[in-house]
């Protein structure tokens, strides 16, 4: 009879982080001082996209207080 490996799934938890905390770190970005990749891992974010969901939200909430 063969054996069957059990895959694991590890069960992430979302993380709230506040608008505070991703304005800082869309600043850190923005301003070229750290990569995507270089603040993920500094601020421990979990998502791959997090940060770049986060760009594209506040770019759409700020877009209209600088249209010229």
């Amino acid at each position: 009879m063969e054996k069957v490996k059990e895959i694991q799934y590890v069960k992430r938890s979302k993380k709230d982080y506040s608008m505070s905390f991703k304005l800082q770190v869309v600043q850190e970005v923005e301003r070229g001082e750290l990569s995507q990749l270089a603040a993920k891992r500094k601020y421990r974010i979990q998502g791959r996209s997090t940060i770049l969901e986060w760009l594209r939200s506040i770019v759409q909430i700020a877009k209209p207080f600088f249209l010229i």
